[in-house]
């Protein structure tokens, strides 16, 4: 099981490293603070209403992030292997979530806490780097979604997510394809039926 975390710390770090370059110390002491943590299919990872108190990386599986309201979900993203995230305002601000966090499949990611970032950040000039380009990357990529939804049509916003994100399409129902483009299935079956 050590040599597993090693492994799965080793992404987290490569991570990083392509975000900030680190200094063996700061990796040492970075590498100490990662964990791991499973989940299954179903499960969530994040209860709405309740605080992100990490940042996490996902090693292996699929998980979504969400709201929902009386009627029906709204999935904002989807990540998978090799992607970071975390609920932007939740985390940064530490104040309870409007979104939700729930794994896909059975899924094993690498996590650091809040309040361990914050020490690393202070301690690290290289890790405070890194965190700020995360937080740039999280704030362009929620301002492209977010654009996406408003501008596009769906049919154009479904060839753009087959683009995108062509390999998850196996992974992913049907239900949760439409939920991300914010259509209902039948509008999504008659998208698809379009050649």
């Amino acid at each position: 099981m050590a040599t597993d975390h090693a492994l799965h710390a080793t992404d987290f770090l490569t991570f990083v490293s392509a975000l900030s370059s680190l200094e063996c110390e700061t990796n040492h002491a970075l590498a100490a603070k990662l964990y791991q943590k499973k989940y299954r299919k179903g499960e969530l990872i994040l209860e709405s209403g309740t605080v992100c108190k990490r940042i996490y990386f996902i090693d292996s599986g699929l998980v979504k992030t969400f709201f929902y309201t009386d009627t029906r979900d709204f999935i904002m993203r989807f990540f998978a292997e090799g992607h970071m995230f975390t609920v932007l305002d939740s985390f940064v601000l530490q104040q309870p979530s409007a979104y939700a966090i729930m794994a896909l499949e059975d899924t094993l990611i690498t996590c650091l806490n809040h309040d361990d970032l914050d020490t690393l950040c202070h301690r690290y000039h290289s890790i405070e780097t890194y965190y700020r380009k995360l937080l740039s990357l999280a704030a362009v990529n929620m301002m492209e979604r977010i654009g996406g939804t408003l501008e596009e049509t769906a049919h154009i916003a479904y060839h753009k997510f087959l683009k995108t994100y062509g390999p998850l399409l196996q992974r992913i129902s049907l239900a949760d394809l439409a939920s991300y483009l914010g259509i209902t299935q039948v509008s999504l079956s008659r998208i698809r039926a379009i050649k």
